[in-house]
């Protein structure tokens, strides 16, 4: 394990953002191509990679997913394997994930298993989001596989933890911009002014009322404005503001209602301030939703293994575009304990690597088990 632990440093070194992974790329092509080709077929899509290891009696395929992509985040762990690429990190666990891929798919080659494997490593799930796409292309839909796994690492378990619930996991996400334009003017006239910093604070809050008065109270939302921008200077009344925030929901259709409810509200203040606003909802994820049967499967199959903590968790208001290959191909995720006080996409943020070695033996032994 010693070699995934190295893998994991070098593929930390060089976090890149979404669509842009080019070294990442080129560094995973490099160790699979080092590996005995007589069963491996590759085929690269945009800044990602499918690799299929065909079986020696194939009956099925089994699909297994991981991102690759970094956030824009300065990091400060202080370790000697930083990042190098200034201002990107991997502080969501990805270097953890496409480590563990290729421990996985260095085993199937070595010891291959009946059924045929294929190992999706994903660009662009930090956003704009890589996975819709991805299962959308020609490339895919002639090896789409017959059920999908996938992993997150989880800041807050220790290692050895596997923590899943059938059913629903993560949230609907959606991010959201609204721009406003009104009238500038002298902070002296604001009598002949459409003052959109005044416009855009009553705007963030009735849409805090959205939560509070249109969504059922046995479900859940969040509406979250981050951050709030307008004006040039002091004694200028704003003639422009935007707003940046996200959107999370546990159901697709509370998601269409809070749209629903922020265009109508955006509609009362462009008329109530005499403004023109513009909204833009960015990446949309889809929930994660795991497969009730092979969930089940999967938490008995770890039942009787001593070196891993089950825990049946609560599902999340987090994201991820996994849930766009769910909503298509039976399968699961779970959270990987990683032991660590830092929470996701933090500049801190450093997963004991111990972790890594837990899941490739857990997910070689669960899929040596569907496969054979």
């Amino acid at each position: 394990m010693n070699s995934l632990i190295k893998i994991r440093r070098d593929l930390h070194q060089i976090p890149e953002l979404g669509f842009q992974e080019f070294k990442t790329q080129a560094y995973l092509l490099n160790y699979i191509q080092s590996l005995p080709q007589e069963r491996l077929s590759i085929k690269k899509w945009k800044t990602g990679l499918f690799v299929k290891v065909h079986g020696v009696k194939p009956g099925k395929t089994i699909g297994y997913r991981t991102d690759i992509d970094g956030l824009p985040i300065t990091e400060e762990t202080g370790l000697p394997f930083s990042s190098t690429h200034e201002a990107k990190m991997h502080a969501c666990g990805h270097d953890f994930h496409m480590s563990i891929a290729l421990g996985l798919l260095t085993h199937f080659v070595q010891n291959p298993i009946a059924d045929n494997l294929l190992f999706i490593f994903q660009p662009a799930e930090e956003g704009p989001g890589g996975a819709e796409p991805m299962l959308q292309s020609k490339e895919m839909q002639e090896w789409m596989p017959d059920m999908i796994f996938a992993l997150h690492i989880a800041p807050e378990y220790p290692v050895g933890t596997v923590a899943i619930k059938e059913g629903l996991l993560f949230a609907n996400t959606s991010e959201l911009f609204i721009d406003l334009k009104g009238k500038g003017g002298h902070a002296a006239l604001p009598h002949q002014t459409n003052d959109m910093v005044i416009a855009a604070c009553a705007l963030v809050n009735q849409l805090q009322t959205i939560v509070s008065r249109n969504v059922n109270p046995l479900d859940s939302a969040v509406i979250t404005i981050g951050k709030i921008t307008g004006g040039t200077v002091q004694n200028i009344i704003a003639e422009n503001a935007r707003l940046e925030g996200t959107i999370r929901t546990l159901t697709p259709e509370s998601m269409k209602k809070v749209k629903h409810r922020i265009e109508a509200i955006v509609s009362g203040i462009e008329t109530g301030f005499e403004c023109v606003a513009k909204i833009d909802y960015g990446s949309m994820y889809y929930q994660v939703y795991n497969h009730e049967e092979l969930t089940k499967e999967f938490m008995d199959f770890l039942k009787d293994d001593l070196e891993v903590q089950l825990i049946e968790c609560k599902e999340a208001m987090t994201g991820e575009d996994f849930g766009y290959l769910l909503k298509e191909i039976p399968g699961f995720m779970f959270w990987l304990g990683v032991d660590t006080p830092y929470g996701l996409h933090h500049a801190k943020l450093n997963p004991n690597e111990d972790a890594i070695a837990a899941a490739v033996r857990i997910m070689t032994n669960y899929i040596t088990f569907k496969g054979n």
